[in-house]
């Protein structure tokens, strides 16, 4: 068989969609989810979670998160200067959705809060706290790896 140009042709549009066709494969198995599904929504009430975040920033002390690898939990240390706190803690991992999760702030004596990391997923995680107090909304985020 004789290699001209009008086979060079035909091999390199047969590769070519070889090729395309395998990365449409290869698209369809990647997980496209948004961090959130109510996106538009999350951005309307920005102007809220900005005041959370002023808030916060005027505290003599904000709210202190400490991943404790070795006990295997998280520790909130909220501020002193404030009272009873409620809110809500946010785990975040960005890797994977369905590891999310969501617990109530339900600070002990001197306002500590432990939550137990034992048999979640490793890796980075963003702990995300949206709290009140005497009727004022605080947010504070952090990351941490497990």
């Amino acid at each position: 068989m004789k290699f001209n140009w009008g086979t060079g042709i035909a091999v390199f549009f047969t590769l070519f969609v070889l090729a395309l066709a395998f990365q449409v494969y290869k698209s369809t198995q990647f997980d496209h989810s948004l961090v959130s599904d109510h996106y538009y929504a999350d951005d309307l009430a920005y102007q809220q979670h900005y005041e959370k975040l002023a808030n916060a920033q005027q505290l003599g002390q904000n709210l202190k998160i400490w991943n404790k690898l070795q006990k295997e939990e998280v520790e909130l240390a909220f501020p002193e200067e404030v009272g009873e706190v409620s809110g809500e803690v946010y785990f975040f991992c960005p890797s994977d959705r369905n590891s999310d999760f969501r617990l109530a702030v339900q600070a002990g004596p001197g306002h500590v809060q432990r939550i137990s990391t034992h048999g979640l997923r490793r890796g980075l995680w963003r702990v995300k706290v949206d709290w009140q107090s005497e009727g004022k909304a605080y947010y504070t985020e952090d990351s941490i790896t497990l």
